[in-house]
């Protein structure tokens, strides 16, 4: 095992799909728990970036950056339907279910081609088309910074909620995840009632799709719906679909009956940014090079030299026209790294 080497005054650019310019203090590649515990202590600020999809940096970070690039894949059968799979935090998530499928392992086709590594699902508890990580986790493998020892956590104890987790919010600072375990199928059961999905399924005549079917439909939906980051720099969808108690939702799609809208499992109402977004005439905005994607209102863009600046200020116009028009509050989806976020900046 090689000590991890560090790297001062790196550039992060590269390393965030949004790629506005930033700098970190200190930037270290983890290839392998047992470096962890040979890092030199100081009391820099520790950020830890796996794929860079849901982070945008605003601001050179001013401590230490660690890139986890924990690899690996076991597959442990429980029984004749389902298995465990064990995979790094490094893992690119897109291949892990693309992988799985080959294996005959099935859960995780709606969320084919979601950015980024396998240690941010937890963190956001991804989903995509009806499904979230949540409905297949097993458990996390995590080196608590708190306690300086590697613990495994129940899916129940990551406290997974819609596009949040304890490692977003309560914990924000102390885990850094190793792997996860994924409970899996070994039989195909197709989940296609999400109305776009199900929609183009039906355009393709596939009824009953097979599971890469199933996951080349999604992937042919998102590639309509999201601009390659390696093309037009983004992190995706960015702001996350509000979810308002039941009252508050009945009143609002009163007044915008045509508002696309979910029932959430604990009866609150889920309502759709994008739409929100969309009719306030969003689409294609810019301020300097930051721009709202052409095709796809919820989808933030770098059209080549944008600046925090003009992100933030985008941010906030949207969010300030979002909640003049219909008193909802617009939370953005990835992690905003640096002091000029302000009122932009998640809670």
């Amino acid at each position: 095992m090689a000590t991890a080497a560090i790297i001062h005054d790196a550039d992060l650019s590269a390393l965030s799909t949004f790629r506005l310019p930033a700098s970190a203090r200190e930037l270290i590649t983890l290839t392998a728990p047992e470096q962890l515990a040979e890092l030199p202590a100081n009391d820099l600020p520790l950020l830890v970036l796996g794929g860079g999809s849901n982070t945008i940096f605003l601001d050179d970070w001013p401590g230490r950056v660690l890139l986890n690039r924990l690899t690996g894949l076991q597959v442990q059968r429980l029984d004749e339907d389902y298995s465990l799979v064990h995979v790094g935090a490094g893992e690119s998530w897109h291949r892990l279910v693309m992988d799985c499928i080959a294996r005959g392992l099935h859960g995780l086709e709606n969320l084919a081609m979601i950015p980024g590594s396998v240690g941010a699902a937890p963190i956001q508890n991804i989903g995509a088309y009806g499904v979230e990580l949540s409905s297949v986790l097993a458990s996390v493998t995590a080196w608590d910074w708190q306690h300086h020892q590697i613990v495994e956590l129940s899916a129940a104890d990551c406290r997974l909620s819609y596009r949040d987790s304890r490692f977003k919010s309560a914990d924000r600072d102390r885990f850094l995840i190793l792997s996860i375990s994924l409970k899996l199928s070994h039989r195909f059961a197709p989940n296609t009632g999400y109305d776009s999905l199900a929609a183009e399924l039906t355009r393709r005549q596939l009824a009953t799709p097979s599971p890469r079917q199933l996951a080349a439909t999604v992937m042919r939906l998102r590639r309509h719906r999201l601009p390659d980051p390696a093309r037009l720099a983004n992190a995706g969808s960015f702001f996350k679909n509000p979810v308002l108690a039941a009252a508050a939702a009945e009143a609002l799609l009163m007044e915008f009956p045509r508002m696309p809208h979910w029932q959430m499992p604990d009866g609150r109402t889920k309502l759709a940014a994008g739409w929100m977004i969309e009719r306030l005439g969003f689409r294609g905005y810019r301020i300097g090079d930051a721009g709202v994607y052409q095709h796809h209102a919820l989808v933030l863009v770098n059209h080549g030299q944008a600046t925090a600046g003009q992100l933030v200020d985008l941010i906030e116009h949207i969010q300030g026209a979002v909640g003049d028009e219909y008193g909802v509050e617009l939370e953005p989806e990835p992690m905003l790294i640096g002091p000029i976020a302000r009122s932009a900046r998640n809670p």
